[in-house]
């Protein structure tokens, strides 16, 4: 058996620049599990993604298929011979299909009865036989939205192909892939290797490619970039403002990289810098600069795909391209601000928010009356994050949020700042809009924390109160990252809210918009439902969570302590005797008919387990309660930890249903006391 290194290579066009990373994880992972599912051994495969290539190299691939047997069961004994011990047509027929007679076929046994059997030694096949259909089904299943046709033939893909290369160690594999004839000719860089090279070997791939100015690996070519930034940035005394996604796209724009530096007229500095480094990444992929206090400096980094012999001509390039995205961005802030942000909010009222609940005017009046309302609850400054709310949205009207979306809340707190609103308006107007996304950070002011919480309930309550909830991966709202968003601003600032009562101030503030039922229930069980995903991706056991939410605690900070109590319980020596013992006092109490007592009579405890029992349980009601009282429900499970021996002692010597219908009676209300103990914390009967 032969071993050699394998190269499939497809050549294309451009190729998407924010999928080209995707793309080749995904030809890369089909391809090898095709060559696995199809018999062909190897030792590691890599892969090499370039804006004008997707490739795959495989290490050490075995030449052929391994050779397996083949079973093919056929009809059951039974059915295979009548009475007389005489092949049927059935048995013939399947033994004629597989070039047999019934005579030579083999039995299989099993506890279920008795076959025919025939197995088969299948040869493996080459893998120069089986390459261009596996190549051909790996790209099928790449994950492409909308394929392109190009010239007069059929192929679909991405990007048209120009070149297809299948080389196994020197060996040129023939075949058609997307209507291109495999050859040995791969692509070099546009510019400086147009002619691109006749690749010898699939050993060779890289450094070919290197030699026709194409750093294959993406992972390289990332380093050669981020090396080159982080050198320019020393040189010019800052730091680059990070954006590794916009690294990415750079890495994947790109098969030659060079790092050069440029600079902009510090007049434009009087612009607030978020719009300043959106223009600059967004719409030209450069890196913006700042100082380490975090001002912006008047200078960036790019990348080029070209190695010049005069680069001061691309550099003078660059800053004449960036020039007028920069005054244009200056000329918008110097005209918003000739209009007091208070005086847009009016404007607010032709912007819809939903064709049921209104404008963003109306969503803007509703997050200022909840806010001051949850600023009072937290003694805040009511007044600050009223105005707050009310503000929050008005820079949605401005020139410059409308040339640069991603600046929203930032440029409204920069303009509350020019207006001179009061101390705290900017600021909460800015945080109202945090979490953005997962792992962002949070709202400093319980201010700002009390206009996010109200603006981010308004969606919740406005969108189910309407009947649109999220459905399987629909949530055209973002309604799932608004509530892990909430949850996050009460956990993490510490805020004594309950979601009960959020809801139902945020629903009153509505009217009789609302039209679904049950919206409010529907809402706080959407949010309690959100803690299992925040909680499993901070790696809590699923059971943990589900003790919990048995209880339903509807205050996020309360929900925190018990999650994090019953995990460290769950730890414990004791926990899972019992876990066990409440699941089954639970079931047990589950086929009581009627009311039981709600306390026990020791007159009536007959057995010395039970009166052990009955002791433990008013000595740890005792012990946990202060803990209780204090909300550390650590330590009251700690407490609770001791009633294990006699719960195992009491079930080991008491018979529960005992023939005395008041003793019966009197011994569940026992268990029924033991089991509200810790329910007080969850239900860890459900624990694992």
């Amino acid at each position: 058996m032969r071993y050699d290194t394998l190269l499939v290579e497809i050549g294309t066009e451009e190729l998407p620049p924010k999928a080209l990373k995707g793309l080749s994880e995904s030809f890369t992972d089909g391809l090898s599990s095709l060559l696995k599912e199809n018999d062909f051994t190897f030792d590691s495969v890599k892969s090499f993604a370039t804006p004008r290539r997707l490739a795959v190299q495989v290490e050490r691939l075995a030449s052929q298929q391994a050779d397996k047997i083949v079973e093919k069961r056929g009809p059951a004994v039974n059915v295979a011979f009548d009475d007389a011990g005489n092949p049927t047509k059935a048995a013939e027929g399947w033994a004629r299909g597989n070039g047999i007679t019934v005579a030579e076929a083999e039995r299989l046994v099993t506890d279920k009865g008795e076959w025919l059997l025939y197995k088969a030694e299948v040869q493996g096949q080459p893998l120069a036989d089986v390459l261009p259909e596996l190549v051909a089904a790996a790209l099928k299943k790449l994950p492409i939205p909308k394929p392109m046709r190009w010239g007069n033939g059929t192929a679909q893909f991405i990007r048209p192909v120009k070149t297809v290369t299948m080389l196994y160690g020197s060996e040129l594999i023939p075949g058609t892939i997307l209507d291109v004839s495999a050859s040995n000719q791969i692509q070099g860089h546009r510019f400086h290797a147009p002619q691109g090279a006749a690749l010898k070997s699939a050993n060779d791939y890289e450094a070919t490619l290197e030699s026709i100015w194409v750093v294959g690996d993406f992972a390289k070519r990332r380093d050669i970039i981020v090396s080159g930034i982080d050198k320019l940035a020393k040189e010019l005394g800052g730091r680059v403002v990070e954006d590794a996604d916009l690294i990415d796209e750079v890495t994947a724009l790109v098969e030659w990289p060079v790092a050069l530096s440029a600079s902009f007229d510090e007049s434009f500095l009087s612009v607030p810098k978020e719009p300043l480094i959106v223009t600059m990444k967004d719409d030209q992929r450069y890196f913006p600069l700042e100082d380490e206090q975090g001002n912006l400096l008047p200078a960036f980094i790019f990348i080029t795909n070209i190695e010049s012999k005069d680069p001061a001509q691309i550099v003078s390039g660059n800053e004449k391209v960036v020039r007028p995205r920069l005054a244009d961005a200056q000329f918008f802030f110097e005209s918003d601000k000739k209009i007091r942000l208070a005086d847009r909010v009016d404007g607010l009222a032709s912007i819809l928010f939903q064709k049921q609940l209104g404008s963003i005017k109306d969503k803007s009046d509703r997050i200022a009356k909840v806010a001051a309302s949850i600023a009072s609850d937290l003694n805040a400054n009511a007044a600050v994050a009223e105005r707050a709310g009310y503000l929050c949205k008005a820079d949605l009207a401005s020139q410059m949020v409308l040339e640069f979306p991603e600046t929203q809340g930032v440029m409204g707190m920069h303009y509350a700042r020019h207006d001179g609103e009061a101390e705290g308006v900017p600021q909460a107007i800015f945080e109202h809009y945090l979490p953005r996304f997962a792992g962002d950070e949070l709202p400093q002011s319980p201010e700002g924390a009390a206009v996010a919480i109200a603006d981010k309930l308004d969606t919740l309550v406005g969108i189910f109160g309407i009947g649109q909830t999220p459905k399987g991966d629909r949530d055209p709202f973002a309604l799932r990252r608004a509530a892990i968003g909430l949850l996050r601003i009460i956990v993490e600032g510490g805020y004594n809210l309950d979601l009960e009562v959020l809801v139902k101030h945020s629903a009153a503030s509505f009217g009789t918009l609302l039209t679904a039922k049950d919206v409010q229930q529907d809402v706080v069980d959407f949010l309690l439902g959100r803690f299992r995903t925040w909680y499993q991706e901070q790696g809590i056991a699923v059971d943990v969570i589900q003790a919990v939410l048995a209880r339903r605690p509807t205050k996020p900070v309360d929900f925190d302590l018990r999650v994090k109590a019953v995990t460290e319980f769950r730890n414990h020596s004791a926990a899972e005797a019992l876990a066990a013992a409440n699941k089954r006092v639970s079931n047990i109490l589950a086929k009581v008919e009627g009311k039981l007592p709600s306390t026990v009579n020791d007159d009536l405890l007959q057995e010395d387990a039970e009166r052990a029992l009955a002791n433990a349980i008013k000595e740890a009601r005792e012990v946990s309660a202060a803990a209780l009282n204090a909300g550390n429900y650590t330590a009251a499970l700690a407490s609770l930890a001791s009633l294990q021996q006699p719960v195992d002692t009491f079930f080991d010597h008491v018979m529960v249903n005992a023939d005395d219908d008041s003793v019966r009676q009197n011994r569940l209300a026992l268990l029924q006391n033991l089991r509200e103990l810790f329910l007080q914390i969850a239900d860890i009967s459900v624990l694992n």
